[in-house]
């Protein structure tokens, strides 16, 4: 069984975002027993990873620790028409990837303990992001 589904996630400020539950509550009646979960955004300057979902400070570190990695407004930089966040943020969603693979395992998506689903908006103005949710049985 394959099932699939582009959904509209809510305009995210910039910076790291749980989604757990938009997904969660998207994919209600569908999930299989079984099966895996694949989840892929549809733009080039945000991404989706799994990480720590309980304490804030780490959406902070990842902020700090990317900006430092991919600075805005350096003169290297060619692609420059859409703003000083453009090119970078186009740089740090190639660096943490455009999906992520979840198992199902008794009708829910099992992650760890300590794991989330983070939306990573690189723009200070990105606007609504898709997503296509894939579920494998």
């Amino acid at each position: 069984m394959l099932k699939q589904k582009e959904i509209v996630l809510p305009d995210f400020r910039r910076g790291y975002h749980l989604i757990d539950n938009i997904i969660e509550e998207e994919l209600k009646g569908i999930l299989p027993e079984t099966g895996m979960l694949h989840i892929f955004i549809k733009h080039t300057s945000a991404a989706i990873t799994l990480n720590e979902n309980a304490d804030y400070s780490v959406r902070v570190d990842f902020e700090t620790i990317m900006n430092k990695l991919v600075p805005e407004s350096q003169n290297y930089y060619t692609h420059t028409t859409e703003g000083d966040d453009d090119m970078p943020a186009h740089i740090k969603a190639s660096l943490i990837g455009n999906s992520i693979t979840i198992p199902i395992t008794n009708g829910r998506l099992n992650m760890g303990m300590w794991q989330g689903i983070y939306l990573c908006e690189f723009r200070n103005f990105g606007g609504s992001r898709k997503l296509v949710l894939t579920v494998y049985s």
